[in-house]
């Protein structure tokens, strides 16, 4: 009975077009009953489209609060001329792929797809795999908008834990003849794959490890994030850039677990080597010697050397006394990238104190472009990302489309300097330097300004 009540539907579907409508048939290629579990994004990679090509056919999708359902008939268009890219599913556990068709030869990768190998631990087993399985998903959703640029790619991910085998992964025919390859999570194994990149002259991006030694002496190396001695070398020279004229207050926090004392050193260091005069002074200090350490006739500049909420409270009711006592007093605080957390409870203070916070990511709320990858996102994969401060599709999606764009720009001469990809991030800024005749290292950094006219505004340096 199932069966001939949707026969029927299906006639009378058929019968009810217009000649106008079925002049337009062959703009489609089917009408397809969507399965339990299917995604858009599945949908749309099973033949060969973009999400933007799979919603232009079906309108409706694009109506807010849209959910594909099972039984619901979607059209499926022709692909375009320049949809050719194959992606492996984002699966929990990505294995091995051998190439299904023959590799495109030549060796000016302008002109031709880019081969990508992801090599990262691609499981739920733990909070390392879900959050790389995440970071996975927004390099194939950048992969997915790029092809609307005209820029094709073929993806092969290889789940690489952390007791993995990478020399069995590395034995894998394919791996060699990868353009660029994303990986590894772990330190212990950037030695091993970036001898491998270098015999090969594959680009290698490492996404998050920061300790990637003998790697940076390797010229074909991007590594996106830096260690803790050269963040704090960094942000110290961009507080003198801001804050030139400004007089600097050091509040000692009397936090004994604190991570912040090399940056607060070095800022300091920097002071003395200048001849920069500035004040020290303590949480439990008494108000009227808190009031001195503060100037009358410049703006003045606060430090804590701690990132705990707890003492960031204190600092501001000790601030916000001091504002009442000297209404004219002018007060702005730099900050840490933890405080990125607190955002929600701190916002007012964060404001109030024209506070910043330097950060190598930053991914707006009131971002526009910011809510329809969201949204995407969950159209795609059924599921919201992981609340974590840094999201690591964001990430991903960032790290591919800067990387793929860049060698389609350029090939084998990329090398991600300021200003040669242009593409705005939507997390993390990227541009590389090189580090003397070795590899690239990413030094862009946020400051991230709220200000007391309740905005905020991102700075990239």
């Amino acid at each position: 009975m199932t069966r001939i009540l949707r026969y029927f539907f299906l006639l009378a579907t058929c019968f009810l077009l217009t000649d106008s409508v079925l002049a337009q048939a062959q703009s489609f290629k089917e009408l397809y009953q969507v399965k339990r579990k299917e995604t858009i994004f599945g949908i749309a990679r099973a033949n060969g489209l973009t999400i933007q090509e799979l919603i232009a056919a079906n309108p409706e999708m694009n109506t807010p609060g849209y959910e594909l359902k099972k039984g619901d008939y979607i059209k499926i268009p022709y692909p375009s001329a320049t949809t050719t890219a194959k992606q492996p599913a984002p699966s929990a556990t990505p294995q091995p792929q051998m190439p299904t068709r023959p590799v495109v030869t030549g060796t000016d990768i302008r002109y031709r797809e880019i081969r990508v190998g992801v090599m990262l631990p691609l499981h739920t087993q733990n909070g390392d795999g879900k959050r790389m399985l995440e970071y996975y998903r927004g390099v194939l959703m950048a992969c997915d908008s790029l092809k609307v640029n005209g820029i094709s790619t073929d993806v092969r991910a290889w789940n690489v834990p952390e007791d993995g085998d990478l020399q069995q992964v590395l034995r894998d025919p394919y791996a060699a003849k990868c353009d660029l390859i994303i990986g590894p999570l772990y330190s212990k194994q950037v030695k091993e794959l970036s001898a491998f990149v270098q015999k090969n002259n594959i680009r290698l991006l490492i996404p998050f490890s920061i300790s990637a030694g003998d790697a940076m002496e390797n010229p074909n190396v991007f590594q996106v994030f830096q260690n803790g001695y050269t963040l704090n070398h960094a942000y110290t020279q961009r507080f003198v850039q801001r804050f030139k004229d400004a007089h600097l207050i050091i509040i000692d926090c009397n936090d004994s677990t604190s991570t912040k004392g090399g940056f607060v050193t070095t800022l300091r260091r920097k002071m003395d080597q200048d001849g920069v005069s500035y004040s020290l002074t303590n949480l439990r200090t008494s108000e009227k010697d808190f009031r001195e350490c503060f100037s009358i006739s410049s703006r003045n500049v606060v430090v804590l050397n701690t990132s705990r909420q707890t003492e960031m409270n204190v600092a501001f009711a000790k601030l916000s006394g001091l504002k009442v006592a000297m209404p004219g007093l002018q007060i702005s605080v730099f900050g840490y990238p933890e405080w990125l957390q607190y955002t929600r409870q701190q916002l007012d203070n964060m404001y109030k104190f024209d506070t910043y916070i330097p950060s190598t990511y930053y991914m707006s709320p009131l971002s526009s472009r910011v809510e329809s990858f969201k949204k995407k996102y969950r159209w795609n994969f059924h599921q919201d990302m992981q609340s974590y401060p840094q999201r690591f599709a964001a990430t991903g999606f960032d790290h591919a489309f800067f990387m793929i764009k860049g060698l389609h720009l350029y090939g084998n001469h990329f090398t991600g300097t300021a200003g040669t990809v242009g593409y705005a991030p939507l997390q993390t800024p990227l541009h590389f330097e090189r580090v003397g005749n070795g590899g690239l290292q990413n030094k862009a950094i946020y400051l991230v300004h709220y200000s007391p006219d309740n905005r905020i505004e991102t700075i990239n340096f």
